[in-house]
């Protein structure tokens, strides 16, 4: 697929019309005021992996509604005082996978913490462990219309929440740093990871790849590739309540929580992604409120994006702040 969406050059200054809810804030301060009304309970069990560079804890911990969440904490073998802390958020429709598969962040002498996703993680990779017991209104099949009749009972409400929790409980190990903690992720991942740079106050920085959840209004009129699919084909059935889904996708677009960001972030796009359109990611990183930011553009890919040269970009990048 050639270059489909604005140019660069407009892309640069582009902003997005989505605008956020005037209780935004109290919205999601209720929402995790709740959370934290249950204990967070984490717990590491060390895992026999058969890897003798690292050492690894099956996680799991109380995240919304006190449901219980998985992930798997990496660290360098031999570590014996706190580390930096990389956490990092899994794309759509995958899960934390297994131990061997998450190495890299571990390589560089750091801690790393990966979120299973709720409800996911039987459409690629090596599975996920965390269901999701909370049920809802007509949808769609996939996840971007679970719930969609209210901002309280959508599927990215549980899933943001959890990913809050999820560097909290990552913190509350003694042998990481929770000064130096770094949130990370590509596609849906990216876009959880913005809304964690918007909830979570005091991170070192944010690196959102190819981020997805961001421009509603711009995205679901855009892209006929799914997930951003999935609003139009549940639309089509539900014939006039686009202003509804918008009102309730507001909630959870990461534009608005890249207007609250407070760390250093490197985005990343590409130019040929119809998947998360390069406008679409240019939308939050342009409302990212931090003013030390900057972002890899990839002309030539699609959703794949920068892969393994994002990798080494991130690596080279991340020496700076943790």
């Amino acid at each position: 697929m050639a270059l489909f969406d604005l140019p660069l050059d407009e892309l640069r200054e582009y902003r997005s019309a989505s605008t956020a809810p005037e209780d935004f804030d109290a919205f999601w301060s209720k929402t995790l005021d709740e959370a934290r009304e249950h204990e967070l309970d984490a717990r590491f069990e060390p895992v026999d992996t058969g890897l003798s560079t690292v050492r690894v804890f099956d996680v799991t911990f109380a995240g919304f509604g006190g449901h219980p969440v998985k992930g798997w904490l990496t660290l360098p073998a031999g570590a014996d005082a706190p580390l930096p802390l990389v956490v990092e958020f899994i794309g759509y429709g995958g899960g934390r996978g297994l131990p061997h598969e998450h190495l890299l962040w571990a390589s560089t002498g750091r801690a790393h913490f990966v979120m299973d996703t709720r409800g996911q993680g039987s459409a690629w990779g090596a599975g996920g462990g965390t269901a999701d017991p909370v049920g809802g209104a007509p949808a769609y099949p996939g996840f971007m219309t679970r719930g969609m009749d209210a901002p309280e009972n959508y599927y990215y409400r549980r899933v943001f929440t959890d990913a809050v929790r999820a560097v909290e409980a990552a913190r509350s190990h003694p042998l990481t740093d929770a000064s130096r903690t770094v949130a990370v992720g590509a596609s849906q991942g990216g876009g959880i990871t913005l809304a964690v740079g918007g909830l979570v106050p005091d991170l070192a920085a944010v690196a959102p790849d190819v981020p997805f959840l961001c421009d509603f209004p711009r995205a679901t009129t855009l892209t006929d590739r799914n997930p951003y699919r999935e609003i139009g084909l549940y639309l089509k059935t539900h014939r006039g309540r686009f202003e509804d889904a918008l009102r309730t996708l507001s909630y959870f677009d990461g534009v608005h929580f890249a207007a609250r960001g407070t760390a250093p972030a490197l985005f990343s796009t590409a130019l040929e992604d119809q998947t998360c359109p390069p406008s679409t990611v240019f939308g939050a990183f342009n409302a990212w409120a931090h003013d030390d930011k900057a972002i890899e553009v990839y002309d030539f890919n699609d959703h794949e994006g920068g892969g393994p040269f994002q990798e080494a970009a991130k690596l080279r990048w991340m020496r700076a702040y943790i």
